[in-house]
């Protein structure tokens, strides 16, 4: 066996193991989303794995492909999603809170309360 079939078997391994890193995280956020019990930890579920995930998996098409062309195009995928995925859950943290739709208790600080307490004051 050639170095070059040794270390293309060694990338097809890589990316293999890639591809069920990545399973298994969709497998633990999906638990994670079914198990938890309020919005924020749901929310943390959700876009830890799936941002890592979402890694794994760009790192497996790119070994299994292995041009370059191809991981250009991946790159905006990565940092498109990286950027939009907290935004989102951040904006469904804050409506969760301003609708109260979680347990309070459970808020070790509340950072946001006294925000939109003034905001309220301000823009009634």
């Amino acid at each position: 066996m050639s170095d070059a079939a040794l270390w293309e078997q060694v990338m097809d391994l890589a990316a293999v193991v890639c591809v069920f890193l990545a399973a298994v995280l969709s497998v633990a956020a999906g638990i994670g989303l079914l198990r938890f019990p309020d919005v924020l930890s749901r929310l943390h579920a959700a876009t830890k794995p799936q941002i890592f995930g979402l890694l794994l998996v760009i790192a497996a098409i790119a070994l299994d492909q292995r041009s370059f062309p191809t991981l250009l195009a991946l790159v905006p995928v990565f940092v498109f999603q990286s950027l939009t995925a907290p935004v989102a859950a951040h904006m469904v943290g804050r409506a969760a809170y301003r609708t109260r739709q979680l347990d309070a208790d459970s808020l070790v600080v509340d950072e946001l309360g006294p925000a939109i307490e003034r905001s309220d004051t301000l823009y009634g």
